[in-house]
């Protein structure tokens, strides 16, 4: 086998390869020969047809089937031999098989992994979140607890803040009437988020039984952009005015939030333990979150252009999927490759870094790591033991806890090369509540 390599670019390589056809003629004679013994031919016996009809009828096939196969038989030696990564799948180019007589000659274009370089790590600086619970946090999250479970009644008086209403509407911009509930009423509670503030202002102080005009302005960057900038005239008929009613911290309540002596100090407890690990996970969430950011900012190199092309491909059938689940009219939406351009990049070579800095610390995960992430998963159901034997079923399903576990260990590695200095912050900053 001869062949030459050229570089095209900084990650583009091509190889011209040049195979002997005498080694592959005695390879199809072979396969014909074995064909032989069981084809089928009008009027001759099974096995008995003349090997000059068999070679007509599957000749073509056969050659094509040894040549392909020594293409890439003899492009894997080039690229062992050379020592390339190949990225992707190979652009293979070659005169049409029948026309080779000597030689197999073709050549193969494709791109090569970069050399990632890490950088100094020791002059990354990351922030790890410190903060103590309180009784206050524990009271704040059970208040929330609390108005999960809020219940309503109807009442006779004028709606106020808090009161859910029901209501019919219809809506108009420029005398042209655009939205209507028809006879059904919905549901509102006011003061809720994922309205204007100004649209339920003006439904406090409705009675059951009347009828209210109004218009809204909305902003400019109100979102849907239908909405945005435009003045919406609104007549509104009150059908309900309901209070909340919220439980009694009682040990009914306990005994609803799966405590089951309904013991009120227990629940408490429980309570503060569930805090714990999920300020825990926010915490090691926000660490890797910085780990990731500062292996990418600190990380330069070219990515090849068909990883980065694959990874906007998923993105954008992902993106398809999740608006075809909230019921999106595919159809006026258009998914341009630029919209994910960036964030493509980002993944592409974050995964890149990632995969360097596992192989070259040997940072995969063990089989213990593996079960202990096996564990955490299973906490959340109500047999955990079943969901252990599930995962442990099938090897393929242990691919994500593994890596969980193998980028845990990357985070472990980058935080004992930085500079981690211990920052104090508030529960809700922690927990997105502010």
């Amino acid at each position: 086998m001869a062949l030459n390599v050229e570089t095209l670019s900084k990650l583009e390589r091509r190889i011209t390869i040049s195979v002997p056809l005498e080694p592959l003629e005695a390879q199809i004679k072979q396969r014909l020969n074995q064909v032989a013994r069981t084809a089928k031919f009008s009027g001759f016996r099974p096995g008995k047809a003349p090997l000059g009809l068999v070679n007509q009828h599957y000749g073509n096939q056969v050659r094509d089937e040894v040549y392909s196969a020594a293409v890439e038989k003899s492009f894997g030696e080039a690229v062992d031999e050379n020592k390339l990564r190949v990225a992707g799948f190979p652009n293979i180019e070659h005169k049409p098989f029948d026309a080779a007589s000597e030689v197999l000659e073709y050549t193969a274009t494709f791109e090569v992994f970069p050399e990632v370089s890490l950088g100094d790590l020791s002059k990354v600086k990351i922030e790890r979140p410190v903060i103590e619970l309180t009784d206050a946090d524990v009271k704040k999250t059970l208040d929330v607890l609390v108005k999960q479970r809020v219940s309503f009644e109807p009442v006779k008086r004028a709606a106020k803040k808090g009161d859910r209403v029901n209501v019919t509407l219809k809506a108009s911009i420029d005398g042209k009437e655009v939205e209507s509930t028809g006879d059904n009423g919905i549901d509102l509670v006011l003061g809720e988020a994922g309205r204007v503030e100004s649209f339920d202002e003006q439904l406090v102080g409705g009675k059951a039984g009347t009828t209210k005009s109004f218009d809204i302005t909305y902003p400019a960057d109100h979102s849907p952009e239908q909405l945005a900038g435009k003045t919406v005239g609104y007549e509104v008929t009150y059908v309900s005015v309901s209070q909340p009613k919220f439980p009694e911290i009682d040990a009914d309540f306990a005994k609803s939030l799966g405590v089951e002596d309904g013991d009120i100090e227990k629940m408490k407890t429980e309570i503060s333990e569930s805090l714990d690990q999920e300020v825990a996970k926010r915490v090691s969430a926000k660490l890797k979150e910085q780990v990731f950011q500062a292996l990418v900012d600190n990380a330069e190199f070219e990515i090849p252009r068909i990883i980065l092309e694959s990874e906007v491909n998923r993105m954008m059938q992902t993106t398809e999927q999740n608006l075809k689940q909230r019921g999106a009219d595919l159809g006026n939406i258009t998914l341009e490759p630029s919209m994910f351009e960036d964030q493509a990049k980002r993944s592409a070579k974050l995964r890149l870094v990632l995969g360097e800095l596992i192989n070259t610390n040997s940072l995969h995960a063990s089989a213990d790591q593996v079960r202990a992430m096996v564990d955490v998963f299973s906490q959340s159901f109500e047999r955990p033991a079943d969901v252990i034997t599930w995962y442990y079923a099938d090897p393929k399903r242990l691919d994500e806890p593994s890596a969980l576990a193998t980028e845990e260990n990357a985070v472990a590695w980058v935080l004992s090369k930085a500079k981690v200095s211990d920052k104090k912050v508030k529960f809700d900053d922690l927990m997105g509540n502010a």
